[in-house]
Order: structure tokens, then C-alpha cells, then sequence
């Protein structure tokens, strides 16, 4: 039986999750991409707790890309999720792909996030 590109998303997050957890100290960059857009939040998963948000729906964001799918914006999601973490004393992270292979938008995302200073 072949999985949908949904269930496979959806089966490998579950996995992941399994072995992923963020804490206050620590928190979890959960990064969730859609056909149009991408988001990025760092979450306290003990309080249960959104510490930090970004994604490609802010109007400052909009304004400056016309399209949310792209790498550039993904680039400009992770630059500005790291700055809102450090604004915060938020250094440390772990890295929550949402199910997505590392690569594409996601990567950018990650590999903008790390220039910008947060370090996993």
C-alpha cells in the first residue's frame, strides 16, 4: 500500500515528535510548511507554551515577498524567528522539521536561523 505525501508527512512527524521535546532552557523550532506558506514557532513543550512566532503571513512580510513559497522567504522567516528568540535570551534550540525532509524551504529556514545566532 503506497502512503499519500500527506500520511508520509504525517508519519514521519509522529517519529520525530517521539524523540524531540523542547523546554524552557531549550525549546523545540517547530517549522510547518504549507503549498503557500511557512511558519516557525519555538515552543515550550513542559507549559505547553508558545515562546516565539514567524511566518511568511506577517504584513511586513507580505509586503516585501510576493509569494510565501520560496526560499527567500523561508530564509526571511528563519532570520526573524532567531532574532525574536535572542531578543528573548533564547540561544539554544531543537530543530522540529513538522515531518518534512531537511531540505528545500525547510533547510533554508534552518541554515538562516543558524546564521542569525541560534545554535542546534
Amino acid at each position: 500500500m503506497q502512503l499519500s505525501r500527506k500520511e508520509s508527512v504525517q508519519r514521519r512527524h509522529r517519529r520525530v515528535r517521539r524523540k524531540v521535546e523542547g523546554t524552557a532552557q531549550r525549546p523545540r523550532l517547530a517549522v510547518f510548511r504549507s503549498n503557500t506558506h511557512i511558519y516557525a514557532q519555538l515552543i515550550d513543550d513542559e507549559k505547553q507554551h508558545t515562546l516565539v512566532a514567524a511566518s511568511t503571513l506577517e504584513p511586513d512580510m507580505r509586503k516585501q515577498f510576493t509569494s510565501g513559497a520560496t526560499c527567500e522567504a523561508s530564509q526571511a522567516v528563519g532570520k526573524l524567528i532567531a532574532e525574536r528568540s535572542l531578543k528573548q535570551g533564547i540561544d539554544k534550540v531543537v530543530f522540529d522539521r513538522g515531518g518534512n525532509l531537511y531540505h528545500g524551504r525547510v533547510k533554508a529556514l534552518a541554515d538562516a536561523a543558524r546564521e542569525a545566532g541560534l545554535n542546534f
